[in-house]
């Protein structure tokens, strides 16, 4: 999630000249790429 963050930061920056609406962008980001890493570890049976 905190790399999402950091992401959503500069995209907030960038895009909308507006960094703390990058944020939650970042979160969703940071959310799902490691809901998508759980859900592979889980299919290969390694269980963090």
């Amino acid at each position: 999630m905190a790399l999402g963050i950091s992401i959503g930061f500069v995209l907030g920056f960038l895009l909308f000249d507006n960094m703390p609406l990058g944020m939650p962008i970042g979160m969703a980001m940071g959310v799902a790429i490691g809901s998508g890493l759980d859900a592979d570890a889980k299919k290969k049976g390694k269980v963090l």
